[in-house]
């Protein structure tokens, strides 16, 4: 574990239920970090049977915001029955969070996990991208100044949404995605965002250029998801409940 990642264990080890996995999303994820970036951890805790078929039942979802030895931290977990039930959607995000290479908790299950969310992955998790760029796009448009930091959002977006689409494995380091679409403004994009709040705003003159491309990748992102050769619908269902089950019985011993 880095420096960092032994800074951010106290915080994960003090989570009130038994963790499945926690990994790291967000920027680090997305690989353009400033030095001040908050650590968004995410995963799935199991509730223990009797905060689930008793009268008073436990949190579907856990939420804490800490600072913590310097470093600002965003966790959010979601009990394993609702995460699975996002994984069965068209739900990109959940989908990160399962094959993120920043682990800070795993288990045989999480393991078990990554293979069942595979065949979760489908065609119309092209629509999770398609609109999730359209959001990060109009919040950019919108600013005044325009920062980079949604410009990039938006990029990563799309090109995440393009790779799953041709090749069915989920990438959300937009700096790893780049060396196959070799965008040339996008290395000098993240620079400008690293380098701070001053060099992290979009020169007026640039936003005709950065809304061509946008329109032109979006578009290029239907077009993959129309040909693409992905599963209409996940062939997971099974294996998940067979999971879940195991995982809720573990907790009733």
């Amino acid at each position: 574990m880095t420096t960092l990642d032994r800074r951010l264990e106290p915080f994960v080890q003090r989570h009130p239920y038994p963790l499945v996995f926690m990994t790291v999303s967000g920027a680090h994820l997305y690989g353009f970090p400033s030095p001040d970036s908050d650590w968004d951890l995410r995963g799935i805790h199991v509730l223990p049977a009797r905060e689930v078929v008793g009268l008073d039942t436990g949190p579907d979802t856990v939420e804490q915001s800490t600072l913590h030895e310097g470093l600002e931290m965003d966790l959010v977990t979601h009990d394993v029955a609702k995460f699975f039930t996002l994984l069965l959607r068209r739900n990109g995000y959940v989908l990160e969070q399962v094959f993120s290479p920043l682990v800070l908790r795993t288990s045989p299950e999480h393991q078990e996990l990554k293979s069942l969310a595979n065949a979760c992955i489908t065609r119309h998790h092209a629509h999770h991208y398609l609109g999730f760029a359209e959001t990060q796009w109009r919040l950019f448009e919108k600013e005044q100044p325009r920062r980079v930091k949604p410009l990039l959002y938006v990029y990563r977006v799309l090109l995440t949404g393009l790779h799953l689409m041709r090749t069915g494995r989920v990438e959300a380091n937009l700096l790893t995605l780049n060396e196959h679409h070799r965008l040339p403004y996008v290395p000098e994009l993240v620079q400008r965002k690293l380098e701070g709040p001053e060099k992290g705003v979009l020169p007026e003159g640039d936003f005709t250029f950065h809304e061509r491309e946008f329109h032109r990748l979006r578009e290029e992102l239907e077009r993959a998801r129309d040909v693409s050769s992905l599963q209409e619908a996940p062939s997971a269902r099974a294996g998940l409940h067979e999971l879940l089950v195991r995982l809720r019985l573990a907790t009733a011993r």
